[in-house]
């Protein structure tokens, strides 16, 4: 059984050998010139903005305008261009459909529906089920060793990686708090804390792995494990935050953690005999499984659904199994180190 579950974890990998590459709406002269106009006239059609108007000097007539919105839109604060620019996509879009044509990005995006102001309410949804998750699974966690497992004398867990995965949830419901933001107003700010917080989890996921799975238990150690990793990724973040936001770069570092981190995890099901050891093997191939969804990604259907948010939906029961796993292999070392006392 593990030689199989070494080769499905292979083959798996052997998939991610192309990417759907999607054409550059950016550079359709209609588009083009449905923004320059838009730009103009305030207008796309029958709909006009209210904060395309100017003045003489170039200031907003009638004051700012998201204060004439309902205020259940003032948050997302679009401005003349991006407004233009969304309703010119979604106009070239269902010109492309009555012709028969494929979507393709603008600006690097999907042409996704906005619902109240938010640009992808699926993935909002799904990030914030995945939040849930996470919260949910690190509770359970904390319960479980501090009010259900036996504690040593100075009251500390017998468990010796439980302050790693209370950093490990903490660092995860970041990631998906800001993974929420991002999807629903996509800006420089929220795009850099997105990615930002998403590498760093990734980097203290693939430390993790490391010191669990080679059972890493002392500090001298663990500063040499430790220390080079948090420099990539502070490097990393820095390089993203101050000097380029490059996607190409961040997708690169990214799936070189996931495949480390998978690998390691999947070497160690092999031959551990940890009794939970069928819950890594699930998440090591349904996470292997998931990444398809990142690497051959298709337009959203009905102008919702991409394959990025499906990879959010399959990260809700890969979450609520990985928790599973650790409550179990915090009662396994537990007993074990407790049979070692007695």
């Amino acid at each position: 059984m593990p030689r199989l579950h070494c080769f499905l974890f292979l083959a798996t990998f052997l998939c991610f050998a192309g990417v759907f590459v999607a054409g550059d709406g950016e550079a359709d002269p209609l588009y083009k010139d449905c923004v320059e106009q838009c730009k103009k006239s305030g207008c796309v059609g029958n709909r006009c903005f209210q904060h395309c108007k100017f003045s003489s000097d170039g200031k907003p007539i009638d004051g700012p305008w998201y204060t004439n919105e309902p205020l259940y839109l003032r948050w997302k604060q679009w401005d003349c261009q991006t407004d233009c620019r969304y309703y010119c996509m979604q106009s070239r879009e269902e010109e492309r459909i009555k012709l028969g044509d494929k979507p393709i990005k603008y600006h690097g995006k999907w042409p996704f529906r906005r619902v109240y102001g938010i640009q992808e309410p699926v993935a909002v949804a799904l990030s914030a089920l995945n939040l849930a998750m996470q919260f949910h699974g690190w509770v359970s966690f904390f319960i479980l060793v501090y009010y259900k497992l036996p504690l040593r004398p100075d009251k500390k867990t017998y468990y010796e990686y439980t302050g790693l995965w209370h950093i490990y949830g903490i660092l995860s419901m970041n990631s998906w708090f800001w993974s929420a933001i991002f999807h629903s107003r996509d800006v420089e700010l929220t795009e850099k804390l997105d990615h930002s917080s998403a590498v760093a989890l990734l980097g203290f996921s693939l430390l993790l792995a490391i010191l669990r799975a080679f059972n890493v238990r002392d500090e001298a150690a663990r500063v040499m494990v430790t220390a080079p990793l948090i420099a990539f990724v502070t490097t990393h973040i820095l390089y993203l935050n101050f000097y380029k936001l490059d996607h190409g770069l961040q997708m690169k570092v990214c799936m070189l953690i996931v495949f480390t981190h998978l690998l390691i995890w999947a070497i160690w099901a092999c031959i551990s005999k940890h009794p939970a050891q069928w819950k890594v093997w699930l998440v090591v191939v349904g996470g292997n499984l998931a990444m398809l969804f990142e690497v051959y990604e298709f337009p959203p259907y009905m102008g919702y659904v991409d394959s990025h948010a499906l990879w959010h939906a399959t990260t809700i029961p890969i979450t609520y199994l990985w928790w599973s796993f650790v409550r179990d292999d915090a009662e396994f070392r537990t007993s074990t180190l407790l049979k070692k006392v007695r």
